[in-house]
């Protein structure tokens, strides 16, 4: 199905915005993986909106229950099964969107898919809000990857063409909780305020902002992955890109590498505490679609918000002629800063796929 991703660790997420519940269905997971459900609620609500003028005013705890899978804390072998209750839908202010499609959203393309039938109540199954439960299933594989000291974190790269600092060649498990501990997920807080100044004016000129999204994985083993089409990035572009609103993914150097020569793009090889590293990594920690040891890097492109109060011009569906849509309800001036925990997840979750393959199941 379109909505699942993995290969021996089978990941489903189901629901739509404005529907009675959303949830993931974790089927795979190892037995006897001890969850910590105030860390993973914490992770959580990382994403969960409503907290800022940065984000949407909607409403949500984003408190999960389990129905499968968990036992006294602790993995049991049985496929898992969340839910989060959905509470906070203001569903009228998008009944004019059933006639009148959003400019660079999903509701065209939803209705001729499915023949007008789509749910797209705040964007339906295609919402940002489908993310909430992909955070379930990759804060749980954050937890157990960091058992075998293998840790993912991500910053927000930037907003506009506002930039933070990027990640050090060699960043730290520290490192990344500190980032993450912070209420604007940024290294350096001076950039930062610059980013939230840029959401600010966005939202009060009635428009929208993208950014990007820096994520890094460290403690992974050299050697994981397949050749051509099974690689490393392969497995993590297409999760990546059932991210709502992510247009781009690129690794290590990524685009930057093609305005570059041989000679400043190859990472030398060294010897450093008897294993082999390599000085540089503008392949991002991959080499043929195999790890290389180093720090796995990627980066995400996430597109300005296509819901804005500005007047736009669109169609009508049923008249099939050119229609002006102002659109209502409350959304996002800017995704990229709540998608960070969002792209730790499905980085988590992709990696805890490859590393149970590599181990036939369990490690």
């Amino acid at each position: 199905m379109s909505s699942e991703f993995g290969h021996l660790l089978k990941i489903s997420v189901f629901g739509q915005s404005h529907g009675a519940a959303i949830g993931v269905v974790m089927d795979g997971l190892p037995a006897g993986e001890a969850v910590d459900l105030d860390a993973l609620q914490a992770f959580l609500d990382r994403r969960r909106p409503g907290k800022n003028a940065l984000s949407t005013l909607r409403k949500e705890t984003d408190r999960p229950t389990f129905l499968s899978g968990l036992e006294n804390g602790v993995t049991c072998g049985a496929p898992l099964c969340a839910v989060i209750q959905n509470s906070d839908q203001h569903s009228s202010d998008y009944s004019e969107l059933r006639d009148k499609p959003r400019p660079g959203h999903a509701d065209y393309t939803a209705f001729v898919k499915w023949q007008g039938q789509a749910d797209m109540r705040g964007g339906g199954h295609f919402s940002g809000r489908l993310t909430a439960p992909l955070c379930i299933a990759g804060g749980i594989a954050k937890q157990i990857l960091a058992r075998r000291g293998i840790f993912v974190g991500a910053h927000l790269a930037s907003v506009g063409t506002e930039t933070d600092d990027a990640f050090p060649l060699l960043p730290t498990a520290e490192l990344f909780e500190a980032v993450a501990a912070k209420p604007f997920p940024v290294l350096n807080d001076a950039a930062g305020e610059r980013m939230q100044s840029a959401i600010l004016a966005a939202r009060e000129g009635g428009d929208s902002v993208g950014g990007v999204i820096e994520c890094a994985a460290i403690g992974l083993p050299a050697g994981l992955g397949e050749p051509m089409f099974d690689g490393v990035e392969n497995r993590l572009a297409a999760a990546l890109f059932g991210i709502p609103a992510v247009k781009g993914v690129e690794f290590g150097a990524g685009f930057a590498a093609a305005r570059s020569c041989g000679s400043a793009n190859n990472d030398p090889f060294t010897i450093s505490d008897g294993r082999v590293v390599t000085e540089t990594n503008h392949a991002g920690g991959i080499l043929g679609g195999i790890t290389n040891g180093m720090p796995l890097t990627l980066r995400l492109a996430v597109k300005p918000t296509p819901s804005i109060s500005r007047p736009q011009h669109t169609v009508s569906l049923s008249a099939m002629e050119d229609a002006e849509l102002t659109i209502r309800g409350r959304h996002d001036p800017c995704i990229a800063h709540r998608a960070v925990p969002v792209a730790e997840a499905v980085t988590a979750a992709v990696l805890l796929d490859l590393l149970l393959e590599e181990h036939h199941g369990t490690f």
